[in-house]
């Protein structure tokens, strides 16, 4: 039987990092198939797109998404362990679960305490969106 991929919900902090080095360790160790980085961007859409087109909104999201990537995707290439790189748009929980779903994730990982915003005074309010949408288990790095 395969092994299932495993999908990182990576955004650039050095608690990201640190999930990205955990799901690093298992792919070395044989526990995993395919590792996944995903950033999820907010929608800027909205009121904004009144004022600016979609192909800018698209850049932005595509840039910043980038950006929050580059230390997974360094980490990555140091362990020589390959990796895709995915860039969603939305609610983490939610777009995170329909990514586990397409990629046939068997897991996701995730760091706590990353970059939220405004959200981030919420203790640990993306780790809980995610483990309320995601059906697969739910690994947390502190």
């Amino acid at each position: 039987m395969a092994k299932k991929a495993i999908l990182v919900a990576v955004d650039g902090s050095a608690n990201s990092d640190r999930a990205v080095r955990h799901a690093l360790d298992l792919v070395s160790a044989g526990l995993g198939g395919e590792l996944h980085f995903l950033n999820v961007q907010p929608n800027v859409g909205g009121a904004i797109s009144a004022f600016v087109g979609r192909e800018q909104i698209d850049s932005y999201h595509r840039d910043e998404g980038h950006k929050a990537l580059a230390s997974a995707v360094e980490l990555a290439a140091k362990a020589a362990v390959p990796a895709k790189v995915h860039i969603g748009v939305g609610r983490h929980g939610v777009v995170i679960n329909d990514f586990a779903r397409k990629l046939d994730a068997g897991m996701v990982v995730l760091g706590t305490r990353g970059h939220t915003g405004l959200a981030g005074v919420l203790l640990g309010s993306v780790a809980q969106d995610v483990i309320a949408h995601v059906d697969v288990p739910v690994t947390l790095v502190k």
